[in-house]
């Protein structure tokens, strides 16, 4: 596998190609990315960040693990009242000692969404807390897009002051 890509590599800011019918190198791409997101530790991971660019993302929120929800051509199709604030970071973004860069996003808090799963099926399924901030978290990444670009302008510029360094 690949690692992660650092930013800013075109591939972070460039939209996912949808991935259509899912097929056994989907299914392995996946299992890829279900072993670096544990490796991390995170709680998501869209395919861009390991340089491949297909609307591919694995999402486990779960307290004791092993319940990645695998995703593709994911999409939000409602969100509710209230947003919740979490943490978030990337591996694709790092400062000079190497640790991953993150800040406090705030998101809605819950959410549905339409994917495909490892069987071909198109379902919609409701995620809410941490869960929800991963889904559409990874959504970004797809979508070529990075968490700070939710952030205000200064506080942007100063997380990226500190990846530049």
């Amino acid at each position: 596998m690949s690692g992660f890509v650092p930013w800013p590599a075109p591939v972070l800011r460039s939209p996912a190609a949808p991935v259509g019918e899912v097929t056994e190198e989907h299914r392995d791409i996946w299992d890829r990315m279900v072993e670096a997101m544990e490796a991390m530790p995170g709680v998501g991971l869209a395919a861009p960040q390991i340089g491949i660019g297909l609307r591919l993302a694995v999402v486990d929120a779960s307290e004791g693990r092993g319940r990645a929800v695998r995703l593709a051509d994911p999409e939000i199709v409602r969100t509710w009242e209230g947003e919740a604030t979490h943490w978030e970071g990337s591996p694709n973004v790092r400062g000079r000692d190497g640790r991953m860069l993150g800040a406090e996003v705030t998101r809605p808090a819950r959410i549905e969404v339409a994917f495909t799963d490892e069987r071909n099926r198109r379902l919609s399924k409701g995620f809410d807390g941490i869960w929800a901030a991963s889904v559409q978290h990874q959504i970004d990444h797809l979508d070529g897009r990075m968490f700070f670009d939710r952030l205000s302008r200064t506080r942007r510029h100063m997380l990226l002051r500190k990846a530049r360094r």
